[in-house]
Protein backbone atom coordinates (compact mmCIF):
# COMPACT_ATOMS: atom_id res chain seq x y z
CA UNK A 1 0.00 0.00 0.00
CA UNK A 2 1.17 3.53 -0.66
CA UNK A 3 2.20 5.59 1.77
CA UNK A 4 -0.34 7.69 3.27
CA UNK A 5 -1.42 11.49 2.49
CA UNK A 6 -2.37 13.69 5.63
CA UNK A 7 -2.89 17.09 5.81
CA UNK A 8 -3.32 18.04 9.50
CA UNK A 9 -4.81 21.50 9.99
CA UNK A 10 -8.62 22.60 7.46
CA UNK A 11 -10.81 24.96 7.74
CA UNK A 12 -12.15 24.83 4.20
CA UNK A 13 -15.72 26.50 4.08
CA UNK A 14 -16.97 22.32 2.98
CA UNK A 15 -18.37 21.43 0.01
CA UNK A 16 -19.18 18.18 -2.21
CA UNK A 17 -16.62 19.94 -4.41
CA UNK A 18 -14.05 20.19 -1.87
CA UNK A 19 -14.57 16.35 -1.12
CA UNK A 20 -14.33 15.70 -4.17
CA UNK A 21 -11.15 17.27 -4.59
CA UNK A 22 -9.66 15.48 -1.88
CA UNK A 23 -10.71 12.47 -3.36
CA UNK A 24 -8.85 13.48 -6.63
CA UNK A 25 -5.87 15.12 -4.80
CA UNK A 26 -5.84 11.36 -3.25
CA UNK A 27 -6.03 13.27 0.34
CA UNK A 28 -6.16 9.96 2.88
CA UNK A 29 -7.18 12.18 6.35
CA UNK A 30 -7.79 15.28 6.88
CA UNK A 31 -7.81 17.41 10.56
CA UNK A 32 -10.65 19.68 10.00
CA UNK A 33 -11.64 22.47 12.45
CA UNK A 34 -15.16 22.14 14.24
CA UNK A 35 -14.80 25.20 16.82
CA UNK A 36 -13.06 28.42 17.20
CA UNK A 37 -15.23 29.91 19.77
CA UNK A 38 -18.05 27.62 19.75
CA UNK A 39 -19.61 26.65 23.48
CA UNK A 40 -20.43 23.11 24.12
CA UNK A 41 -23.71 23.10 22.31
CA UNK A 42 -22.75 25.44 19.39
CA UNK A 43 -19.91 22.44 18.34
CA UNK A 44 -22.79 20.01 18.51
CA UNK A 45 -24.65 21.82 15.82
CA UNK A 46 -21.35 21.52 13.77
CA UNK A 47 -21.24 17.88 14.31
CA UNK A 48 -24.46 17.89 13.08
CA UNK A 49 -23.89 19.17 9.88
CA UNK A 50 -20.36 17.00 9.35
CA UNK A 51 -22.82 14.10 10.26
CA UNK A 52 -25.09 14.95 6.94
CA UNK A 53 -22.39 15.43 5.02
CA UNK A 54 -21.53 12.02 5.67
CA UNK A 55 -24.74 10.72 5.42
CA UNK A 56 -24.80 12.46 1.97
CA UNK A 57 -21.38 11.37 0.37
CA UNK A 58 -20.27 8.02 2.03
CA UNK A 59 -18.18 7.33 -1.16
CA UNK A 60 -16.07 9.94 -0.90
CA UNK A 61 -15.70 10.94 3.13
CA UNK A 62 -16.40 9.27 6.53
CA UNK A 63 -15.50 10.34 10.35
CA UNK A 64 -12.06 9.13 11.74
CA UNK A 65 -11.71 8.00 15.01
CA UNK A 66 -8.52 5.91 14.94
CA UNK A 67 -5.72 5.29 12.84
CA UNK A 68 -7.22 2.14 11.25
CA UNK A 69 -9.73 4.61 9.49
CA UNK A 70 -6.38 6.02 7.54
CA UNK A 71 -5.51 2.77 6.28
CA UNK A 72 -9.61 2.16 5.38
CA UNK A 73 -9.50 5.56 3.82
CA UNK A 74 -6.73 4.10 1.34
CA UNK A 75 -8.30 0.71 0.18
CA UNK A 76 -11.25 2.38 -0.21
CA UNK A 77 -10.36 5.38 -2.05
CA UNK A 78 -11.98 7.81 0.48
CA UNK A 79 -10.99 10.54 2.93
CA UNK A 80 -11.08 10.10 6.88
CA UNK A 81 -12.00 13.45 8.59
CA UNK A 82 -10.78 13.66 11.86
CA UNK A 83 -12.02 16.57 14.18
CA UNK A 84 -10.57 19.22 16.33
CA UNK A 85 -10.79 22.62 18.43
CA UNK A 86 -9.01 25.69 17.64
CA UNK A 87 -9.83 26.86 21.18
CA UNK A 88 -11.06 25.12 24.30
CA UNK A 89 -14.13 26.74 24.08
CA UNK A 90 -16.41 23.97 23.62
CA UNK A 91 -15.32 22.36 27.35
CA UNK A 92 -16.50 25.72 28.81
CA UNK A 93 -15.56 25.69 32.42
CA UNK A 94 -16.20 21.39 32.50
CA UNK A 95 -13.02 19.14 32.72
CA UNK A 96 -15.81 16.29 32.05
CA UNK A 97 -16.53 17.55 28.99
CA UNK A 98 -13.48 16.37 27.60
CA UNK A 99 -13.90 12.74 27.88
CA UNK A 100 -17.67 14.05 26.21
CA UNK A 101 -15.92 15.59 23.01
CA UNK A 102 -13.67 12.48 22.85
CA UNK A 103 -16.40 10.33 22.54
CA UNK A 104 -18.01 12.69 19.99
CA UNK A 105 -15.13 11.98 17.99
CA UNK A 106 -13.32 14.69 18.65
CA UNK A 107 -8.91 14.35 18.76
CA UNK A 108 -7.30 17.34 18.48
CA UNK A 109 -7.61 20.37 20.88
CA UNK A 110 -5.88 23.86 21.23
CA UNK A 111 -5.26 24.85 24.61
CA UNK A 112 -5.75 28.81 23.07
CA UNK A 113 -6.84 30.53 20.32
CA UNK A 114 -4.35 33.69 20.43
CA UNK A 115 -5.93 34.91 23.54
CA UNK A 116 -5.65 33.84 27.47
CA UNK A 117 -7.88 31.21 28.04
CA UNK A 118 -9.15 29.14 31.18
CA UNK A 119 -5.97 26.87 30.25
CA UNK A 120 -2.99 28.80 29.17
CA UNK A 121 -2.20 31.88 27.35
CA UNK A 122 -2.51 32.72 23.66
CA UNK A 123 0.50 33.97 21.36
CA UNK A 124 -1.05 37.31 21.29
CA UNK A 125 -0.83 38.12 24.56
CA UNK A 126 1.50 40.55 26.43
CA UNK A 127 2.14 38.28 29.54
CA UNK A 128 2.63 33.85 29.15
CA UNK A 129 1.53 32.85 32.50
CA UNK A 130 1.68 29.75 31.48
CA UNK A 131 -0.36 26.74 32.40
CA UNK A 132 -3.36 27.68 34.87
CA UNK A 133 -4.34 25.10 37.68
CA UNK A 134 -7.25 24.14 35.35
CA UNK A 135 -5.08 23.81 32.07
CA UNK A 136 -2.80 21.10 33.88
CA UNK A 137 -5.91 18.89 34.74
CA UNK A 138 -7.00 19.04 31.55
CA UNK A 139 -3.86 18.24 29.76
CA UNK A 140 -3.74 15.13 32.18
CA UNK A 141 -7.70 14.51 31.07
CA UNK A 142 -6.62 14.98 27.34
CA UNK A 143 -3.93 12.27 28.36
CA UNK A 144 -6.16 10.10 29.36
CA UNK A 145 -9.15 10.18 26.75
CA UNK A 146 -7.09 10.24 23.91
CA UNK A 147 -7.47 13.65 22.73
CA UNK A 148 -3.80 15.50 21.53
CA UNK A 149 -3.08 18.47 23.11
CA UNK A 150 -2.40 21.43 19.99
CA UNK A 151 -0.63 24.43 20.71
CA UNK A 152 -0.27 25.73 17.52
CA UNK A 153 -1.08 29.22 19.31
CA UNK A 154 -0.13 29.16 22.26
CA UNK A 155 2.31 31.25 23.44
CA UNK A 156 6.37 30.23 24.54
CA UNK A 157 5.90 29.69 28.02
CA UNK A 158 2.66 27.50 27.61
CA UNK A 159 4.19 25.48 25.00
CA UNK A 160 6.90 24.19 26.82
CA UNK A 161 4.92 23.75 30.36
CA UNK A 162 2.36 21.68 27.94
CA UNK A 163 5.49 19.57 26.19
CA UNK A 164 6.79 18.78 30.15
CA UNK A 165 3.69 18.72 31.46
CA UNK A 166 2.14 15.99 29.23
CA UNK A 167 2.58 12.11 29.34
CA UNK A 168 2.08 11.83 26.07
CA UNK A 169 3.65 13.79 22.73
CA UNK A 170 1.86 16.98 22.02
CA UNK A 171 1.32 18.66 18.70
CA UNK A 172 1.29 22.00 17.09
CA UNK A 173 -0.68 20.95 14.34
CA UNK A 174 -0.39 24.35 11.83
CA UNK A 175 3.24 26.66 12.20
CA UNK A 176 6.66 26.70 10.90
CA UNK A 177 9.80 27.74 12.56
CA UNK A 178 10.60 31.70 13.47
CA UNK A 179 13.98 31.03 12.28
CA UNK A 180 12.20 31.02 8.54
CA UNK A 181 9.70 33.97 8.98
CA UNK A 182 9.38 35.76 12.28
CA UNK A 183 5.55 35.76 12.82
CA UNK A 184 4.27 35.42 16.08
CA UNK A 185 1.96 32.76 15.53
CA UNK A 186 5.73 30.90 14.62
CA UNK A 187 7.82 29.09 16.74
CA UNK A 188 11.18 29.37 18.17
CA UNK A 189 13.52 26.70 17.75
CA UNK A 190 13.55 26.16 21.93
CA UNK A 191 9.98 25.46 21.46
CA UNK A 192 10.39 23.23 18.57
CA UNK A 193 13.44 21.14 19.74
CA UNK A 194 11.71 20.18 22.93
CA UNK A 195 8.66 19.47 20.92
CA UNK A 196 10.19 16.80 18.51
CA UNK A 197 12.92 15.36 21.35
CA UNK A 198 9.31 14.81 23.67
CA UNK A 199 8.14 12.76 20.52
CA UNK A 200 5.66 15.47 19.45
CA UNK A 201 4.70 16.32 16.03
CA UNK A 202 4.50 19.76 13.96
CA UNK A 203 2.69 20.39 10.68
CA UNK A 204 4.05 22.91 8.50
CA UNK A 205 1.57 25.39 7.28
CA UNK A 206 1.01 27.18 4.31
CA UNK A 207 -1.26 29.75 5.12
CA UNK A 208 0.64 32.92 4.03
CA UNK A 209 0.77 35.33 6.90
CA UNK A 210 2.95 32.33 8.57
CA UNK A 211 4.82 31.55 5.08
CA UNK A 212 8.37 33.96 4.51
CA UNK A 213 7.50 36.06 1.44
CA UNK A 214 3.65 35.88 2.17
CA UNK A 215 1.73 34.89 -0.81
CA UNK A 216 5.03 35.33 -3.36
CA UNK A 217 6.68 32.27 -0.76
CA UNK A 218 8.00 29.87 -3.75
CA UNK A 219 8.05 26.48 -3.24
CA UNK A 220 11.07 25.84 -3.20
CA UNK A 221 11.82 27.96 -0.01
CA UNK A 222 8.88 26.23 1.69
CA UNK A 223 11.27 23.12 0.97
CA UNK A 224 14.19 24.21 2.03
CA UNK A 225 12.41 25.49 5.15
CA UNK A 226 11.34 22.03 5.59
CA UNK A 227 14.87 20.45 4.83
CA UNK A 228 16.36 22.67 7.15
CA UNK A 229 14.27 21.54 10.09
CA UNK A 230 14.77 18.14 9.52
CA UNK A 231 18.11 18.26 9.73
CA UNK A 232 17.35 19.99 13.20
CA UNK A 233 14.47 18.27 14.76
CA UNK A 234 14.66 14.77 12.34
CA UNK A 235 12.28 14.06 9.53
CA UNK A 236 10.32 11.96 11.42
CA UNK A 237 8.79 14.28 13.76
CA UNK A 238 7.33 16.60 10.70
CA UNK A 239 4.30 16.76 8.81
CA UNK A 240 1.90 18.99 7.25
CA UNK A 241 -0.96 20.85 8.53
CA UNK A 242 -1.67 23.57 5.64
CA UNK A 243 -4.30 26.04 7.56
CA UNK A 244 -6.08 25.86 3.97
CA UNK A 245 -8.86 27.99 4.35
CA UNK A 246 -10.35 27.51 0.94
CA UNK A 247 -13.68 28.93 -0.74
CA UNK A 248 -13.88 30.75 3.19
CA UNK A 249 -15.32 34.09 2.78
CA UNK A 250 -13.58 37.38 4.19
CA UNK A 251 -16.28 37.54 7.02
CA UNK A 252 -15.71 34.56 8.32
CA UNK A 253 -12.32 35.90 9.19
CA UNK A 254 -13.83 38.29 11.81
CA UNK A 255 -14.85 35.30 13.77
CA UNK A 256 -11.69 33.38 13.70
CA UNK A 257 -10.28 36.64 15.06
CA UNK A 258 -12.72 38.04 17.35
CA UNK A 259 -15.56 35.70 17.76
CA UNK A 260 -17.77 37.18 21.25
CA UNK A 261 -14.77 38.76 22.94
CA UNK A 262 -14.26 41.71 21.72
CA UNK A 263 -15.99 45.23 20.09
CA UNK A 264 -13.04 45.70 17.92
CA UNK A 265 -11.35 43.53 15.28
CA UNK A 266 -8.56 42.16 16.04
CA UNK A 267 -6.61 41.81 12.99
CA UNK A 268 -4.08 39.90 14.59
CA UNK A 269 -2.19 37.87 11.84
CA UNK A 270 -3.80 39.83 8.81
CA UNK A 271 -3.30 43.77 8.72
CA UNK A 272 -5.80 46.73 8.72
CA UNK A 273 -5.02 47.30 5.30
CA UNK A 274 -6.49 44.05 4.34
CA UNK A 275 -8.31 42.60 7.08
CA UNK A 276 -9.56 39.12 4.81
CA UNK A 277 -7.81 35.61 3.60
CA UNK A 278 -4.72 36.32 1.86
CA UNK A 279 -4.11 35.01 -1.79
CA UNK A 280 -2.38 31.76 -1.20
CA UNK A 281 0.93 30.62 -3.07
CA UNK A 282 0.48 30.06 -6.85
CA UNK A 283 1.54 26.29 -5.93
CA UNK A 284 -1.11 25.27 -3.36
CA UNK A 285 -4.23 26.37 -3.72
CA UNK A 286 -6.30 23.65 -2.22
CA UNK A 287 -6.42 19.48 -1.78
CA UNK A 288 -5.41 18.97 -5.63
CA UNK A 289 -1.60 20.42 -4.67
CA UNK A 290 -0.10 18.31 -2.71
CA UNK A 291 1.37 16.91 -5.47
CA UNK A 292 3.79 20.24 -6.01
CA UNK A 293 4.94 20.07 -2.23
CA UNK A 294 5.75 16.28 -2.67
CA UNK A 295 7.61 16.98 -5.73
CA UNK A 296 9.44 19.99 -4.31
CA UNK A 297 10.55 17.78 -1.19
CA UNK A 298 11.92 15.40 -3.66
CA UNK A 299 14.10 18.39 -5.19
CA UNK A 300 16.10 18.91 -1.77
CA UNK A 301 18.39 16.01 0.29
CA UNK A 302 15.35 14.70 1.57
CA UNK A 303 15.34 11.18 0.94
CA UNK A 304 11.96 9.44 -0.72
CA UNK A 305 11.38 7.69 3.07
CA UNK A 306 11.65 10.80 4.65
CA UNK A 307 9.15 12.65 2.13
CA UNK A 308 6.65 10.05 2.25
CA UNK A 309 6.39 10.49 6.18
CA UNK A 310 6.66 13.80 6.20
CA UNK A 311 3.62 13.33 3.45
CA UNK A 312 1.42 11.52 6.16
CA UNK A 313 3.35 8.56 7.41
CA UNK A 314 4.55 10.30 10.43
CA UNK A 315 1.28 11.34 11.35
CA UNK A 316 -0.27 8.22 10.77
CA UNK A 317 2.06 6.84 13.02
CA UNK A 318 1.46 9.76 15.60
CA UNK A 319 -2.29 8.64 15.44
CA UNK A 320 -1.45 5.02 16.26
CA UNK A 321 0.09 6.69 19.68
CA UNK A 322 -2.25 9.42 20.89
CA UNK A 323 -5.76 8.40 19.90
CA UNK A 324 -6.29 5.37 22.47
CA UNK A 325 -7.53 5.71 25.59
CA UNK A 326 -5.16 4.72 28.78
CA UNK A 327 -6.45 2.75 31.30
Amino acid sequence: MRAPLIDNLQYANFSPRIFEEMHDGGVDAVHVTIAYHESFREMVLNLERWNRWFEQHPDLIFKGRGAECVRRAQADGRTAIFFGFQNPSPIEDDIGLVEICHQLGVRFMQLTYNNQSLLATGCYEDDDTGLTRMGRQVVTEMNRVGMVVDMSHSAERSTLEAIDHSTRPIAITHANPAWWHGALRNKSDTVLRALTEAGGMVGFSIYPHHLAGGSDCSLSSFCQMVEEASRRYGADRLGIGSDLCQDQPDSIVEWMRVGRWSKQMDYGEGSADNPGFPAMPDWFGGNLDFGNIRNGLLETSLTEDEVDGIMGGNWLRFYEDSFGARP
